[in-house]
Order: C-alpha cells, then structure tokens, then sequence
C-alpha cells in the first residue's frame, strides 16, 4: 500500500500517461474533392476547418487533394497504413472509397461530407442546402430589377437540383411570377473546376435579361461571380461566404458549414466523443445560413435583411415547409 502523497502522485501520472497515449494514438487525415482545397468554396470550407483544428490543437491532420477518380481510395488507404484514426472525406463522390476502406479497416473512423455509407466506423454527414438556397432566392428576387434570375449549377446531380430547387422557391416566394434560368455545367467532375464555362453560362444567362445568378458549382463558380462583376451584374456565392471575392457584386452567399463539420469531427475523435451515423444539419442547427458583413451591407438592404430573418426563423419554426428534391 502506498503512503497517502505516493498514492496520489502515482494516480496523477497514470492519468498523464493515459492523455499522452490518447494523444499519441491521435492522428487526423482529410481527403479534398476535385477542385483542391484553394476553390474558394466547397474545399475551402473544408480546409478552413481543418486550419481551424490545427491552430487550437497543434496538431495537423494529413491533407490530399485528388486530381484523378483512383486516388480517392488509394490516398485513403495510404493515410490509414500511415496511421491515421480519423478520414474525413469531401464530398459525395468518395462514398465508394470510404465504404471499401472503412469496412478494411473497422477500427479507424471516417466522416462523410455530403455522403452517405452506413458502417458502423463511418458518420455521414449531410445539409439542408435547400433551406439556405431558398433565403438567397429571396434576396435575388428582392434585388432583380428584371424579374428575370439565374442559377449555374456544377454537375448535374441531385445535391445541386436540391439547390436549384429551394433557390426557385424563395424567389417565388417573393415573387411569384419571376423567370429563373437554369444551366448545369457539365455531367462528369470535371464540372466543378471549369470558370470559363462557369463564365460562358452566366453570360448566356445576362444576355436573357437576368441581372442576379446563383451559383452551386464549385471553383467553376469563380467564373460566374467574375462575370456578373464584369457586366455590372449580382452573383451569390455558395458553400463559403464568397461576398469578398467582388465587393459590391455578390449580393450574398449559401454559406454551408463544412469548415464545422470537420472541425467538429476531429474534435470529437480527439476527446473520445465521436459517433458513427447520419448527422444532417440545417438553419436550425446553424449548419447553413445566408451571409451578411461588410462587404454586401450596401447591396442587401435593411428590409431585404429583414424579410430574409423573418424567412429563416419562419423555415425554423416549420411555418414554410421548403421542398426536400425527390429526383
């Protein structure tokens, strides 16, 4: 038996060692989708996160960005043989790869970002991205001096109808006869990293009379905020709060948390308290929302701002019901 002061000295080390061994078996990774971590939106709401992490923990989790469909499961592989215990992969189109390694290696967590692969080591996690598309097709209805809007989609999938479809039911809430043009850009990957078809698009679009286009697609995105900003047009920007790029031109954005989203994954398996299954997050659970700051004040007006939050607490409540797409 040890003395009273050696008891409690001992108890105190052994609970060290047990933190410094947690610590040690820690060790996060992240997968980015094509367009790399610097798109200025999906990716780099993800890498925002994983900065995050880094500057409040010090650790940094491994990084790869993908340029080809066969690095998805081979880059995962690599990182879990490296030892990593948490994989976040970005975007839907790593479900494939993330079920194959994560039922090779059952005790190694992965987190999904707009996926969905039921295992039991895997959380999926998923966002309402209609509930802030309806609250941006508000604004460009509010703003558009035309009635007549626009919406760039990336590829052709129905996590972008799903935008497409909550941006025409605000506009239409606020305006009931508004026109809303609609192109996707393209049916492969691909489509999330082409600007200049992003641009060609937009164009197409002003030359039909639209003054405000939305865009849900990536870098590709990049090309529809430059080209509304060279017309003298509004975009709205997606995934990040885009409203910096053009000052005065991106009237808003769909802001959707994925920098939370990871951050809040490597958190959890850092203190022990992550969970595998489906996590979806919405207004509700401030996983979207519209953005407002200093760079679009003098475009989105008081009342415009008013109106939106009025919206939003009323898609909160369930008072409007914004369509789920079935496609």
């Amino acid at each position: 038996m040890f003395p009273p002061p050696l008891k409690t000295s001992f108890a105190a080390l052994v609970c060290v060692m047990g933190v410094a061994l947690h610590a040690a078996d820690f060790s996060p990774a992240i997968v980015y989708d094509f367009g790399g971590k610097h798109d200025r939106s999906f990716n780099q709401a993800a890498s925002d996160g994983a900065e995050r992490f880094k500057k409040e923990t010090g650790v940094a989790p491994r990084e790869f960005e993908i340029v080809n469909a066969a690095q998805r499961e081979q880059s995962m592989l690599q990182m879990v043989r490296r030892g990593a215990t948490i994989v976040v992969a970005i975007g839907f189109t790593q479900a494939t790869a993330v079920e194959k390694v994560a039922q090779q290696f059952p005790k190694v967590k992965f987190t999904i970002i707009d996926g969905m692969v039921s295992r039991p080591n895997v959380q999926s996690v998923n966002f309402r991205e209609q509930e802030s598309s309806f609250l941006c097709g508000m604004a460009a209805a509010m703003a558009s001096k035309s009635g007549k809007i626009g919406f760039v989609g990336g590829m052709d999938i129905p996590l972008i109808r799903k935008f497409a479809l909550g941006y025409v039911e605000g506009a239409r809430y606020v305006n009931p006869k508004i026109e809303v043009f609609q192109n996707m850009t393209g049916t492969t990957p691909a489509a999330w990293s082409d600007p200049t078809k992003g641009a060609e698009l937009a164009r197409s679009q002003f030359g039909r009379g639209a003054d405000v286009v939305f865009h849900a697609a990536g870098a590709t995105g990049n090309g529809v905020m430059q080209a509304a900003a060279d017309a003298g047009k509004l975009s709205i920007g997606c995934d990040s709060n885009q409203d910096y790029l053009h000052p005065g031109s991106v009237l808003t954005s769909a802001v959707k948390r994925v920098d939370t989203a990871v951050y809040q994954a490597f958190m959890a398996d850092k203190n022990g308290t992550w969970k595998p299954g489906s996590v979806v997050l919405g207004l509700a659970e401030h996983g979207v929302d519209y953005s407002f700051d200093e760079h679009n004040r003098k475009i989105l007006t008081p009342e415009m701002k008013r109106r939106l939050d009025q919206a939003k607490a009323d898609i909160i409540s369930g008072k409007i019901k914004v369509s789920e797409y079935k496609g």
